[in-house]
C-alpha cells in the first residue's frame, strides 16, 4: 500500500516551514534542502530516554506527523534519545522522499545505556535498520567539546566520509557543546552541518564561551559554507515567557546565525504555537 500523501494547506505558504539551503553545495553534492523549523525528539534527552519518548509511540506518532503535516518534515533525532523506532513508526505514515532525516552518533564515556565507540559505520547501518530507511539525510558525531575532536574522531570522521561517498548518508557534520570545539567545526571543511545552542540568555549554552562570541563563530561557519542549525532555543525551557521566546526566535532567525532551528514539543499545540511565532517574527524581518 502506497503511503498516504501528507496533507495540503490552501493557507499562505508559512515561512517557518519554507525550505532553505542547509548550508552551500559542494563537488560532493547539493546542499539539502530543509524546513527552518526542525522536529527535534531530544528534550531532556539521556540514556535512551527524552521527553518526546516518554510520551508513548501513539501519541509520538501524533504529534510527529502533525508538525511534518504543517510543514515541519525535518526531524532531529538520536541514538542517545532512544527515539529511532518511534521514529520509524512515524515515518512509516508518511513518503521518506518528503522527509529530512538526521540522527548523532554518541561516542563518549559516561552515558547510561550506551557504549562508547570509535566507529561510525556499524552505528549507521543499524539506525538504518532502527528507522526504516536505507539513506539518512545527515549524521551528525554527537557532542563534541574537546578542540581537538577531528583528531580524537577520526576514524568516525572517515567512516562517515565513505558512507556519504556511497550516498548512504548525504552530509556530515557534528553537534557542539563548548566555544572551542564550534570555533575548529566552523571551519573544518569536513563539516558540512552543525548544530549550536544559541539563546539571548545564555541558558544551557557554551559554559567557555558569550552569546556573542557563539553568534560570531555561528556567522563565520555560515560563510564557509557549513549549514548552522541552532537548538537550545529557548535554552531547554528555562527561557520560556512570551517576550523571552520572541527574543530567541530573533536572535536565531534574523541575525545570520543559524539557517534553521531544532525545538522539541510535545504536544501538536506547542508545534502550532512554535511555528506561529516563527512566522511573525520572520514577517517583521521583512
Amino acid at each position: 500500500m502506497a503511503a498516504p500523501a501528507l496533507r495540503q494547506s490552501t493557507a499562505r505558504a508559512e515561512r517557518a516551514t519554507e525550505r532553505v539551503p542547509l548550508g552551500r553545495s559542494t563537488p560532493d553534492g547539493p546542499a539539502l534542502m530543509v524546513p527552518r523549523l526542525a522536529l527535534g525528539t531530544g528534550s531532556g534527552g539521556w540514556a535512551r530516554e527524552s521527553e518526546q519518548t516518554q510520551l508513548g509511540q501513539r501519541e509520538f506518532v501524533r504529534m510527529l506527523r502533525h508538525g511534518v503535516e504543517r510543514g515541519a518534515a525535518f526531524i532531529d533525532t538520536a541514538d542517545l534519545y532512544g527515539a529511532h523506532l518511534y521514529v520509524k513508526a512515524t515515518i512509516a505514515e508518511l513518503r521518506r522522499e518528503d522527509l529530512i532525516l538526521l540522527s548523532k552518533i554518541w561516542f563518549a564515556e559516561g552515558a547510561p545505556k550506551m557504549t562508547p565507540t570509535e566507529t561510525a559505520r556499524p552505528e549507521v547501518e543499524r539506525f538504518l535498520r532502527e528507522l526504516g530507511t536505507d539513506y539518512l539525510d545527515a549524521v551528525l558525531i554527537h557532542c563534541v567539546t574537546d578542540a581537538r575532536w577531528p583528531t580524537q574522531q577520526a576514524r568516525m570522521r572517515d567512516e562517515l566520509s565513505e558512507l556519504k561517498q556511497r550516498g548512504v548518508v548525504r552530509a556530515v557534520g557534528c553537534s557542539c557543546h563548548t566555544l572551542a570545539a564550534l570555533r575548529v567545526a566552523a571551519q573544518d571543511p569536513w563539516v558540512d552541518v552543525l548544530f549550536a545552542r544559541i539563546n539571548p540568555g545564555h541558558q544551557r549554552m557554551d559554559p567557555d564561551g558569550t552569546v556573542e562570541q557563539v553568534a560570531d563563530t555561528l556567522r563565520l561557519a555560515r560563510a564557509n559554507g557549513k549549514g548552522v542549525v541552532g537548538m537550545k532555543i529557548y535554552g531547554a525551557g528555562h527561557w520560556r515567557t512570551p517576550e523571552q521566546r520572541r527574543q530567541s526566535l530573533e536572535l536565531a532567525l534574523t541575525t545570520g546565525v543559524t539557517d534553521a532551528i531544532s525545538i522539541g514539543h510535545v504536544s501538536c499545540s506547542q508545534i502550532d504555537d512554535t511555528i506561529d511565532n516563527m512566522n511573525a517574527v520572520l514577517a517583521g524581518a521583512r
